[in-house]
């Protein structure tokens, strides 16, 4: 049996986004070139670039500047705070938290309680 999510991605300002590496496969590249009718080649061109984390070379994907967080993931809308590319996401995005449980959720939750704000984003 699976438990529910406790968590609702639509109530936060995309925390998950903003982590410095997003790591995605062959497969995820060509289903982003897919997503947006272009070669394999340019998307991974376009979308991602390499990096080498303890002597494993991985493909990551682009960021773009963020008034909330230092950087987001190049596919999130900033005034949205949503992904733009939902339904072509890369694994590592589908499987985000890997649980029934968010913590980043669990503290917005809480800090917006605290602050009697639903819409309360803790700064950097």
């Amino acid at each position: 049996m699976t438990t529910p999510p406790r968590y609702d991605c639509s109530k936060c300002p995309g925390y998950c986004c903003s982590y410095d590496r997003i790591p995605i496969s062959d497969f995820d590249i060509a289903r982003l070139a897919k997503h947006f009718d272009l070669p394999v080649a340019v998307a991974r061109r376009r979308f991602t670039y390499p990096h080498v984390h303890d002597g494993v070379r991985e493909q990551l994907l682009r960021h773009h500047r963020d008034d909330v967080y230092k950087s987001v993931c190049r596919f999130f809308d900033r005034k949205e705070r949503r992904c733009t590319v939902y339904a072509a996401r890369p694994n590592v995005c589908r499987r985000y938290p890997s649980g029934p449980r968010c913590g980043y959720y669990e503290f917005l939750t809480f800090e917006r309680e605290q602050q009697g704000d639903e819409e309360f984003v803790p700064s950097a």
